[in-house]
């Protein structure tokens, strides 16, 4: 009998002890610490404001008057920067060239130019670096005027022998304007000159025989 007794009351302790160990309503004195209402007390916004406050521009790339900002320029100007498109004149890639004028620098597999893009960066590079050393007695003796109210400037000059050919830029700049060029769209030389007056071209070395292969 009192063997029972003994076992009863100690299955009542342990049971007593393990409830009240899960039960326990014992308080904690957080008095020790200190908490900046400012800094616990913030807004998150919902998917809904972020999609609101989030979009492409937000992400653009500042290039200013590089080399990089002028060659992205003319790309978006000649083609929005799309490096597969060719237009209804056959004018292909980014920088919309001419089959003639691809050759001209040693390209012939327009396939594989309209597939490659760093080969159409390359071109841009060798068509304005022969351009520059073609129009680079006009580079030093028109760079700083003005013709038709433009400000010439050495990067308006290879841009527009980019769209007219130099030939055409050597006419426009010593008639003093008179003499114009417009392409098939009625892009004129003037436009180019001002549209990318500024850019620095520095980095782009005179050569009359500049090839990309």
């Amino acid at each position: 009998m009192k063997r029972n007794i003994l076992r009863i009351s100690f299955i009542y302790l342990v049971v007593t002890i393990v409830s009240t160990g899960f039960s326990s309503k014992r308080s904690v004195d957080l008095s020790r610490y200190y908490f900046d209402g400012e800094a616990v007390c913030y807004y998150v916004p919902n998917e809904e404001e972020v999609k609101a406050s989030v979009s492409e521009s937000d992400f653009s790339l500042f290039l200013g008057k590089t080399y990089v900002g002028f060659k992205e320029a003319v790309g978006f100007k000649e083609s929005q920067g799309r490096y597969t498109v060719i237009n209804e004149f056959g004018y292909m890639g980014k920088y919309q060239f001419g089959k003639s004028t691809l050759a001209m620098i040693g390209i012939y597999n327009t396939k594989e130019f309209l597939a490659d893009t760093r080969l159409q960066e390359e071109a841009f590079d060798a068509y304005t670096s022969r351009n520059k050393w073609i129009l680079r007695k006009d580079i030093k003796r028109y760079v700083g005027r003005y013709i038709n109210g433009v400000k010439v400037t050495e990067s308006g000059i290879l841009a527009a022998a980019h769209l007219a050919g130099a030939g055409n830029v050597k006419k426009y700049l010593r008639s003093g304007g008179a003499v114009g060029f417009k392409d098939a769209f009625g892009t004129s030389i003037g436009y180019y000159l001002k549209k990318f007056s500024g850019y620095d071209t520095s980095f782009i070395i005179p050569d009359r025989r500049a090839k990309v292969i």
